[in-house]
């Protein structure tokens, strides 16, 4: 953020972006927002590939490994595509092995959203959505109790014509 804030410097207009995009300007924080994210990322230096146009200031950082042609940009389209995408189509479950537990669904819905939910939420959710049937079975080759594995329900498709999975409660 104070590598933003330094970029933007005390130009209102660049200010104002800054904030909108990362949520500081009292509208919240939007997850659909990752490739304008990253196009302002790009544009104050802050992603490797942008230091390939012109060197980086001194004292400017620009964390991760550099990915090659416009993949990172293609990368954030696709993550920006997905996280809109799932809030009416229960694509998620593309994403999964045909049997799962309700940790691998929140993890791959969390890794989706770039936010953590909350266990008892999500799961309350899940139950009450019906997108999910047990199998019957348990996962094995996991420590602890073995969990319950799940199935999504090809069925909701057929009963509902706009199925999302939207997003349970912030953690």
């Amino acid at each position: 953020m104070e590598a933003l804030e330094g970029w933007a410097g005390g130009a209102p207009s660049k200010r104002a972006r800054v904030a909108g995009l990362l949520g500081k300007d009292g509208q919240g924080w939007n997850e659909d927002l990752v490739l304008p994210r990253y196009e302002l990322l790009w544009e104050a230096g802050l992603v490797p590939e942008a230091q390939r146009k012109e060197p980086t200031t001194e004292g400017w950082l620009a964390p991760g490994l550099e990915m090659t042609h416009d993949h990172r940009r293609i990368l954030a389209t696709a993550i920006a595509r997905l996280r809109s995408k799932i809030k009416y189509r229960p694509v998620v479950f593309e994403l999964l092995p045909r049997e799962f537990t309700l940790l691998d669904l929140q993890q791959t819905m969390e890794a989706i959203a770039g936010r953590t939910f909350h266990k008892p939420n999500f799961r309350r959710f899940i139950e009450q959505s019906d997108l999910v049937e047990e199998t019957g079975r348990l996962a094995s080759g996991l420590a602890g109790r073995p969990a319950k594995l799940f199935r999504f329900r090809p069925a909701v498709l057929a009963e509902r014509s706009f199925t999302g999975t939207k997003l349970p409660i912030v953690k």
